[in-house]
Formats: structure tokens, sequence, C-alpha cells
């Protein structure tokens, strides 16, 4: 079984953009795996539709990393905004 580049890469650009966020942010908090997973996906899923649309002003061989990236962040924006309007956790005394 081989597995091509675009999913390492897509768990690598999502990796360096979830540090990013939290070195933006100061923390994360409890959402971290999910701002994680979502910013892997979002990455694997904006090179396919770089791939479809036809984006290719930045790539490493054939990764789209300008399209991959965006959606990567697409995913984290996403996240943070249900997690801003969820319900607030209680802090116990």
């Amino acid at each position: 079984m081989v597995i091509g580049p675009a999913p390492v890469l897509a768990v690598l650009v999502g990796i360096f953009h979830t540090s990013l966020y939290v070195l933006g942010r100061g923390t994360a908090g409890g959402q971290l795996p999910l701002l994680l997973v979502a910013a892997c996906v979002g990455a694997w899923a904006g090179d396919a539709l770089g791939a479809r649309l036809g984006i290719d002003l930045l790539r490493i061989g054939d990764f789209r990393l300008l399209s991959a990236s965006a959606v990567a962040w697409a995913g984290i924006g996403f996240i943070a905004v249900i997690a801003t309007l969820g319900p607030e956790r209680r802090r116990l005394r």
C-alpha cells in the first residue's frame, strides 16, 4: 500500500496552521484536538478543491499549498465560531 504525499502534507499544513492559531490566540483550551482535525481535513479538502478549480499559485509537487492553507483556516475559523457560540463551561469552586 502506497500513501501519496497529499495526506502527509495536509497533516503537516494542519499542524502548522493550528500552531499559528494557538500562538496568536495564546490558548486553545479544550478545542485543540478539534482545531487540529479541522485544519488537517481542511488542508486535504483545500488541496482537492484547488485541483478541481485549477488554482496553482503555490505548489509543493502536486500539493496546492495556497488553497490548502485557505481551507485549513476556514476549518479553524469554523471551530472557533462554534466554540464561541456554544454554551459556557461552569467553573467548579
